[in-house]
């Protein structure tokens, strides 16, 4: 088990964001948490990553490293990447600087040349606009570009939110079978979607999460045709 979160609370004020929240990923899982529209998720992942700090509770990364204590920037060299909703690349920037800025703390030449030899690879279309602003990139392309500036930092754990938030329907499966492909080359991934039908199909489990609570949890298939998920998320 590389993360555990244990009772975790999160307020924003006075308005209570995360009620307790409990959950775990292993090494080499997908994991999904799906949700409606405020939910927390969005929340809790901004809290592994250290954007938020919660009230309460406590985030276990590995070897017992207290997550709630470090720094964003700590974080990420700690093993954690996360690539936000809505995607967030540097739009005045080219491809190739939104992705060096990815391995900004790393400073292993060799391997950071051979991390983005294989970013090319994931995402071909980048290499090819490398020169190019990322505001000239499409939905689909800036996704591709988001993820590939997280995984410069050569994650553990990769902390997706909404990565098919806006996209076309061909681009979401693109999306979807480049998820699988970075989990098959070993790394662990944490994906909120709202999309429970592709998220629940790439997981091997998931958690569904309600007015900041976990009520559900199972494997991905369970999850599928579980009735509740069906009739709240799946429109069926």
């Amino acid at each position: 088990m590389i993360l555990t979160i244990e009772d975790l609370h999160v307020h924003y004020g006075a308005i209570k964001a995360l009620h307790g929240v409990s959950l775990s990923v292993n090494g080499g899982e997908i994991v999904a948490l799906i949700g409606s529209n405020g939910a927390g998720k969005s929340t809790l992942l901004r809290t592994i990553s250290g954007l938020i700090r919660p009230s309460a509770g406590e985030l276990l990364w590995r070897d017992g490293v207290r997550l709630e204590r470090l720094a964003p920037h700590a974080i990420v060299a700690a093993g954690i990447s996360h690539v936000p909703e809505g995607r967030q690349v540097f739009p005045n920037l080219t491809v190739r600087e939104n992705l060096d800025l990815g391995a900004y703390q790393r400073k292993d030449r060799a391997e950071i040349r051979a991390t983005l030899e294989r970013v090319y690879r994931l995402f071909p279309i980048l290499q090819e606009r490398e020169r190019q602003s990322a505001a000239t990139l499409s939905g689909g392309e800036q996704q591709m570009l988001a993820i590939g500036r997280a995984l410069m930092a050569r994650p553990q754990l990769l902390l997706l939110d909404e990565p098919s938030l806006g996209l076309a329907p061909l681009v979401v499966q693109t999306i979807f079978q480049i998820i699988r492909e970075i989990n098959a080359q070993g790394t662990t991934i944490l994906l909120v979607e709202q999309n429970a039908h592709m998220a629940l199909r790439v997981a091997h489990r998931g958690y569904v999460i309600q007015t900041g609570e976990i009520v559900l949890e199972d494997t991905g298939a369970n999850l599928l045709e579980s009735p509740e998920v069906r009739a709240a998320y799946l429109g069926e």
